[in-house]
């Protein structure tokens, strides 16, 4: 039986009332922490520093576009220099080596080793807080000097062992999903005002 027009508004309507609700949330909760990371990025980067980001899925999707936005620009009317960010979810033919010969678990773990120095900054995204690629990942990085730092929802084990936790308030995986992209655009926009001259957002 076909879905109705109404019937769709309604289901359209309540999933951006309830993305809604779950950014609203996260700008009482979250603000300090959201700080923080942008902090510690932007620590990483005027020392020379990287950034490297992990994640499964819709987070590996999230690590690129993250990647993406530092290393090119995010908004055309501010041009600034490249920002130094490696998403290890784009080499298709070593996750698929390693991960053919020695399993899953340890796939960005092996990559924070080859790529990963004392000084640069990891980024896990989990939206369960259990993947354990990424709790690998974050195992190697402090074991090489980096800060960490995790991007996850209201639960699981990567918020206790990363060094700061974004961790959104929900359990939802397509809302901590959505709330997690437009943290991802704010911590740009944070790394650009400590690392360079970009004006102050315009009062709405």
């Amino acid at each position: 039986m076909a879905i109705s027009i109404e019937q769709q508004a309604d289901r359209a309507r309540s999933h951006l009332m309830v993305s809604a609700e779950v950014t609203r949330q996260t700008a009482e909760v979250c603000l300090e922490s959201i700080a923080a990371a942008a902090e510690m990025m932007a620590a990483s980067f005027r020392a020379g520093g990287k950034l490297l980001l992990c994640g499964n899925g819709g987070s590996a999707a999230d690590c690129q576009h993250l990647a993406a936005e530092l290393v090119s620009i995010m908004e055309k009317e501010f041009q600034r220099p490249a920002i130094p960010a490696i998403a290890l979810t784009t080499d298709t033919s070593f996750l698929t080596a390693f991960s053919n010969d020695f399993g899953y678990e340890r796939v960005f773990e092996r990559q924070v080793q080859a790529h990963g120095k004392p000084g640069d900054v990891l980024i896990g995204i989990s939206t369960s807080g259990n993947s354990p690629n990424v709790l690998y990942a974050v195992e190697a990085a402090h074991g090489l000097g980096m800060k960490t730092i995790g991007l996850t929802g209201n639960g699981g084990r990567l918020a206790s062992v990363a060094d700061l936790a974004i961790s959104i308030p929900s359990s939802d995986t397509q809302q901590i999903q959505e709330t997690h992209l437009a943290v991802e655009h704010i911590l740009c926009d944070l790394v650009e005002c400590h690392l360079f001259d970009k004006a102050e957002p315009q009062e709405t």
